[in-house]
């Protein structure tokens, strides 16, 4: 049986995506179809990859993230638009000649972000996966591959204005409610933030101190109660002027706080 050719006008490939449950239909029809750049053959294999479930941006090899192009190779966490208000308010806090780490960059966008709005400052980061690492690095994201920040140079202890991240925080019972697709090509690591979502999170709050200067800011994308659940560890370690942060429609998206003084 011959194969049916896919659909090369905007609309009519809209229209197949969307009776294939993707929502944003025609604005992926348009990335698919500049990608393709006129070549029905490429189409063809890029939409029949996108109707696998497989993320836009591995196909076409980019994303948008605060108005940069960002290079997402396959297999590299896909970074979301709900991660944008975190990396803008990174780039408020840090000083013009400041300096920042972003852990967990996956393909370096927050970091990049910063490193745009404050160009004169340094901004680093880091990552456990090597994928994630080289795509950062194309990115022009100055990242060591690592455990958090374990990997990261000893000269900047004590030194930095933000320690920012987006960290595995779904709880594990809650994964397997993530969308279908999702674990068919993400990894689990990406996400997996233990029993309730806050083993890595703690573990940021425990190790940022080692870094930041007094005042210095500590930002970090988390949801449901986990900003509640962290009050105490907070409190402990000596972070003060705690904010949550949240979206248009309230929701929780993160927590801002400062390093206080020792006590």
């Amino acid at each position: 049986m011959a194969c049916v050719p896919m659909p090369t006008d905007l609309q009519a490939l809209a229209a197949l995506l969307s009776s294939a449950g993707f929502i944003a239909a025609e604005e992926e029809a348009a990335e698919l179809l500049d990608s393709a750049a006129g070549d029905a053959v490429r189409l063809d294999s890029l939409v029949s990859r996108r109707l696998t479930g497989e993320p836009l941006a591995w196909i076409i090899g980019r994303v948008s993230f605060c108005g940069l192009e960002i290079r997402v190779d396959p297999g590299v966490y896909v970074p979301r638009w709900q991660s944008e208000p975190l990396a803008r308010r990174a780039v408020e806090r840090l000083p013009d000649t400041g300096a920042a780490i972003d852990v967990c960059t996956g393909t370096g966008a927050i970091a990049k972000t910063v490193a745009t709005g404050r160009p004169g400052a340094r901004v680093v980061a880091s990552d456990v996966d090597e994928r994630a690492v080289a795509c950062a690095a194309a990115n022009g994201v100055e990242v060591y591959r690592g455990d958090l920040f374990a990997p990261l140079p000893r000269a900047l202890e004590g030194h930095i204005d933000v320690v920012v991240g987006v960290v595995p925080y779904v709880p594990t019972p809650a994964l397997p409610l993530l969308q279908r697709d999702t674990f068919a090509f993400e990894s689990p690591l990406s996400y997996d933030g233990g029993r309730d979502g806050t083993d890595i999170l703690r573990r940021v709050l425990r190790d940022s101190p080692r870094f930041l200067r007094r005042g210095g800011g500590l930002l970090l994308e988390l949801g449901g109660q986990q900003a509640d659940a962290l009050g105490d560890d907070l409190a402990a370690l000596g972070y003060v002027d705690v904010s949550v942060l949240r979206d248009e429609d309230g929701d929780v998206r993160g927590i801002e706080a400062s390093l206080g003084e020792p006590r």
